[in-house]
């Protein structure tokens, strides 16, 4: 009973109209869609990537970057030949994969826009009829009120009816043909909006829902479970300072799990079409080197969109940050809702004794008469200021360092607790030698420090040109919006 009653509905609206359909013409003729769809990720892969290695070694904006060129050569346990080697291999993986993905999709077509259309204005004509039986739930009398407003609000008083206006026939010229009613203006307008931008705007959102939980979920079990770590994760880990092309450095299972079918399973989801894969694909992988672009550029537009950027992911690459701010690509609610955000607070004099020592390590190294690899000098830069280390500047306390900075009590310790294990039980890749490195390098940090603070003392310094900068650039106004960047809660 139910279908003829629906049966019956759909016969008193106007018809559909009558199509036919053509296959859509390549986006750039004469490569396929289907095909573009697997060039244009690699093409974006690399194109900014390159772009940002030309940054990086004509060093242009040093005064955005979350790490030195020094700290590139001494704290990376692979060579960038290995990481071009491995993200080749992923992204054979990936066009496999991406091939076998478009074998099962329908070719792109056009011709029924105006059908579709008309599809979701019979849809919208459907939803008026339960307009009277709500009014009459609230004791409003539908028919009462349309009688009012019909002689200056036709239309909306047809709307109150349930979707019934009055007939708008044409009646041909022997009087007896009568061409049937079409859908009113606002129902085609309001149609054609859903249709057009709202129903897209709703596959790209789902899409990245489906990405971000699916990554989030993944990657925390890499980082959870000791085998999963050891045998695939510690592999992109390696890169302690990350840099563009290195964005897909992983095992080639982890890049197949967590990125290829990760973002296939997305796209299928929600239902896109060829088409709308090409871009999700594509502006996917822009994000993902982005995020590890090693800059907090302020005019990049991708590091404004949402508070998951090169900063907040760069904390996940650090020791000690290492099982926090999981989320990724594309924005950090599973980190805020399961509690995984870093909670250390500043992270600036963590990133300032890294600085100091990987420079002081550089310089040992730089032949004479050669550029060294960054222009800054611990001795002279006005870049960095002994204050935040000045409580610890004693004799006493230099001879009974820890192994690393002590955390903040409650759950930054423990956050910092984990990431210490977890790079201690990454043997095969010298997670111990690491620790032993970083606690060197946090030692010769405060000595040169503390000989530097000897030799300002007559400069007076201003307190302001101290680690103002590098605080400015990784914790506080990457994009004016101070301490969210990296998902720090401040302490003070």
């Amino acid at each position: 009973m139910a279908n003829l009653t629906i049966s019956d509905t759909y016969a008193t609206f106007p018809p559909l109209p009558e199509y036919q359909v053509h296959l859509l013409p390549p986006l750039i003729p004469p490569i396929p869609d289907k095909i573009l769809t697997l060039l244009l990720p690699i093409a974006a892969y690399w194109s900014l990537s390159m772009l940002f290695h030309w940054i990086d070694i004509n060093d242009y904006f040093p005064q955005y970057r979350l790490h030195t060129p020094a700290e590139v050569a001494s704290r990376n346990k692979v060579s960038r030949w290995e990481v071009v080697r491995d993200v080749l291999i992923q992204q054979v993986v990936q066009t496999v994969v991406g091939t076998l993905l478009g074998m099962t999709e329908p070719d792109d077509v056009f011709g029924r826009e105006e059908y579709d259309v008309a599809v979701w204005a019979r849809r919208l004509r459907l939803a008026q009829r339960a307009i009277p039986g709500l009014l009459a739930l609230l004791g409003v009398n539908a028919g009462s009120v349309a009688k009012i407003l019909a002689p200056r609000y036709p239309v909306l008083a047809g709307v109150i009816l349930g979707g019934k206006y009055p007939l708008s026939m044409s009646v041909a010229g022997d009087g007896r043909e009568v061409l049937p009613p079409s859908f009113m203006a606002w129902e085609k307008l309001l149609a054609g909006i859903i249709y057009r931008y709202i129903i897209p705007t709703l596959q790209f959102a789902i899409g990245i829902v489906v990405v971000d939980t699916w990554q989030y979920f993944l990657h925390r079990a890499m980082h959870m479970n000791k085998w999963l770590y050891t045998t695939f994760h510690s592999r992109h880990h390696r890169l302690y300072v990350p840099y563009a092309y290195g964005a897909l450095y992983n095992h080639p299972f982890e890049g197949f799990l967590l990125d290829t079918l990760g973002a296939s399973i997305a796209y299928k989801i929600a239902g896109m079409n060829t088409r709308q894969g090409m871009w999700f694909f594509t502006g996917s992988t822009f994000k993902t080197v982005d995020d590890h672009c090693g800059y907090a550029l302020p005019w990049d537009p991708l590091q404004h969109l949402t508070s998951n950027n090169a900063g907040y992911h760069d904390v996940h690459h650090q020791s000690w940050g290492i099982k926090t701010n999981f989320s990724q690509p594309f924005f950090t609610f599973w980190d805020r809702l399961l509690g995984t955000v870093w909670t250390g607070g500043d992270v600036s004099a963590r990133y300032e004794k890294a600085r100091l020592a990987a420079q002081k390590k550089a310089d040992e190294y730089t032949v004479p008469g050669l550029n060294p690899i960054t222009h800054s000098d611990p001795e002279t830069s006005n870049t960095h200021s002994s204050q935040p280390y000045d409580p610890n500047l004693t004799t006493n306390t230099q001879h009974s360092l820890p192994l690393l900075p002590v955390p903040p009590p409650g759950k930054a310790d423990l956050q910092a607790a984990a990431s210490r294990q977890q790079i201690l039980d990454d043997k095969d890749n010298g997670g111990r030698d690491v620790l032993a490195q970083e606690a060197a390098e946090e030692k010769e940090a405060r000595s040169l420090l503390q000989r530097s603070a000897r030799r300002r003392t007559a400069n007076s310094l201003s307190q302001t040109d101290g680690l103002m900068g590098l605080r400015t650039r990784v914790t506080g106004s990457l994009h004016g919006r101070a301490g969210a960047i990296l998902g720090v809660e401040s302490n003070s």
